[in-house]
């Protein structure tokens, strides 16, 4: 079955298929909007996916129809964020390319736990760091930055030879998340790992080439490596570059860094996100005095009887 969204003679050169006048409609809203490449091709897949299962033009769908098709995608196994993440496309693409918001109104969202970020103890990240897969030191760097700046995978990957601002001691980060430009911190022993790979691999663009000096390192790249170096170092695979981002907010909350700094140099929007990682900050909690002891004193050993001393 075909789909408006499939059906025209033109090409869209950012996503090389076919062109509709819906989708090019849909197109020029989000870029509108300026959303990022990511979010405009996995919009467009989503109401796609919705164009196959009702059979015909995605924009004359149905309230029944949309909670028939939600339905299905939970009996085919889709996870909460796959859910959230296609009932944000076709909410757009209702409300704004269809003008429909009173039939958006339809598609539910699905509530489901946030699990606490898993953290790498500091000896381990030391490890970690030390068995990063060779030859050189390019992935011993970018993991370094990875942790040592708090950048996401994504973030590492983009950074330029340009972006290191000694002078300054920041790493200027362009285009993160959310398509904002911030500063990250740049420590003295990050700056010396930096220079140290950059005499050794002489990037001259992109800080992080890839295999084609002239495209950077790969996301999947940088995730491989990291698992390399878990191996490798005897410990979990569940150890990624946003682990070490995970452990770096951590670290800096437990050596009582000021939950507002981290924030910043997270990018985080909200401080609400960055709060998260109090609930994972281990020094922070045991250094807490319970109410109950401030309530009943320090404890005593008066009363106590003795192994060896008979009790009445």
């Amino acid at each position: 079955m075909h789909s408006n969204l499939r059906i025209t003679p033109m090409k869209d050169p950012r996503f090389e298929k076919p062109v509709s006048d819906l989708r090019r409609r849909m197109l020029q809203d989000m870029t509108n909007r300026n959303f990022g490449d990511k979010t405009r091709h996995d919009y467009i897949k989503h109401v796609e996916t919705l164009a196959r299962f009702i059979g015909r033009s995605p924009d004359t769908v149905t309230a029944d129809e949309l909670r028939r098709f939600q339905a299905d995608q939970i009996e085919q196994g889709a996870q909460p964020p796959k859910m959230n993440s296609q009932a944000s496309a076709l909410r757009f693409f209702l409300t704004i390319t269809c003008a429909r918001p009173d039939l958006a109104q339809q598609l539910a969202r699905t509530h489901y736990p946030r699990k606490l970020p898993r953290v790498v103890p500091p000896e381990d990240i030391v490890r970690l760091l030390e068995a990063a897969p060779g030859p050189g030191l390019k992935y011993k760097a970018a993991l370094s930055v990875a942790y040592g700046a708090g950048l996401r995978g994504g973030e590492v990957v983009m950074l330029r030879v340009a972006d290191i601002d000694s002078k300054r001691m920041l790493l200027r980060v362009e285009m993160g998340k959310g398509r904002k430009d911030r500063h990250a911190m740049l420590s003295p022993q990050l700056l010396e790992l930096l220079r140290a790979w950059w005499a050794q691999g002489r990037p001259q663009g992109w800080l992080f080439p890839g295999r084609d000096p002239l495209l950077p390192m790969t996301v999947r790249q940088l995730n491989r490596a990291c698992h390399m170096a878990a191996d490798a170092a005897g410990l979990g695979r569940w150890i990624s570059p946003h682990s070490l981002r995970h452990s770096f907010a951590t670290h800096l909350l437990e050596a009582h860094t000021d939950i507002r700094v981290i924030q910043v140099l997270l990018g985080h929007a909200k401080l609400d996100t960055t709060a998260r990682y109090t609930q994972v900050a281990t020094n922070l909690l045991r250094s807490v005095e319970s109410p109950l002891d401030r309530l009943l004193g320090p404890k005593t050993t008066k009363d106590k009887p003795e192994d060896d001393e008979p009790t009445k």
